[in-house]
């Protein structure tokens, strides 16, 4: 199966139809997504972000394939390697069971889980994971139907981030944080968003090598050096700042 897209980001109608189908703003959605993914689904070899639950697969195969695979089939959750790891466990339990190892992943920047495919508004999980690797925007409105569908709407509006994350990441959800950490990064948010036209010419930046930190929206030095190495590169002037000739030349050196 293959995992690999064009790793497209988030575009303005992508987050526009987000907002208005929760009926809240870009600060909460992008606190959510700060906590879940830091920020941006997909590794840089354009695969979406996954992280496998060894727990999950247990539960779904009734502890069928637990023996000599406790890296991927466990009664308790654990055995995580983090980024591209992730995707050979994935493989490997895909070998056992294809359908339940699908739905053992949290899949892209909402990290929506796989078997949580109906909630999320789709008809199968193979169809879940072809929207994960599609794009951003579809990772997205998954993330969006699944807080919809779980009645946390009203929570994230009210900025309730208890009763969010108790209901989006389960009753452990202290154990991690995650109430406080979406509290602060909702408070970060409110100053000011990041900016998806940087965004974007980071991510093809991430793409084409050239590392330019964080995919987070925010102008920062790594930012700034990578678009002069792009800039020199292309032969375009050397600024440092993303002007519309450097964007444009980005997106089609990175998604042709």
């Amino acid at each position: 199966m293959n995992f690999q897209g064009k790793g497209r980001p988030l575009s303005d109608e992508g987050m526009d139809e987000v907002c208005d189908t929760l009926g809240i703003t870009e600060s909460e959605v992008w606190a959510v997504l700060t906590v879940e993914t830091r920020g941006f689904g997909f590794l840089t070899d354009r695969r979406p972000q996954i992280l496998f639950e060894r727990h999950v697969f247990h539960r779904l195969t009734k502890g069928a394939h637990d023996a000599g695979n406790a890296d991927i089939s466990h009664p308790k959750a654990g055995g995580y390697i983090g980024g591209a790891g992730e995707y050979g466990r994935l493989e490997k339990a895909m070998k056992l069971d294809k359908t339940a190892a699908l739905q053992s992943a949290s899949w892209g920047i909402g990290q929506v889980m796989g078997f949580n495919f109906k909630v999320a508004g789709f008809t199968s999980t193979d169809k879940l994971v072809a929207a994960m690797v599609k794009d951003e925007n579809s990772q997205l409105l998954a993330m969006a139907n699944f807080i919809k569908g779980n009645n946390l709407a009203g929570a994230l509006q009210r900025n309730n981030w208890v009763s969010f994350a108790r209901g989006y990441n389960g009753p452990e959800f202290k154990r991690n944080e995650y109430d406080s950490r979406l509290a602060a990064a909702h408070a970060k948010f409110k100053v000011m968003l990041p900016d998806l036209s940087l965004r974007t010419a980071q991510a093809a930046l991430q793409y084409l090598g050239m590392d330019p930190g964080p995919i987070d929206g925010i102008r920062g030095r790594r930012t700034f050096s990578a678009l002069i190495r792009f800039q020199e590169q292309e032969g375009l002037a050397e600024t440092g700042l993303l002007d519309q000739d450097t964007l444009e030349r980005l997106v089609e050196k990175a998604f042709p």
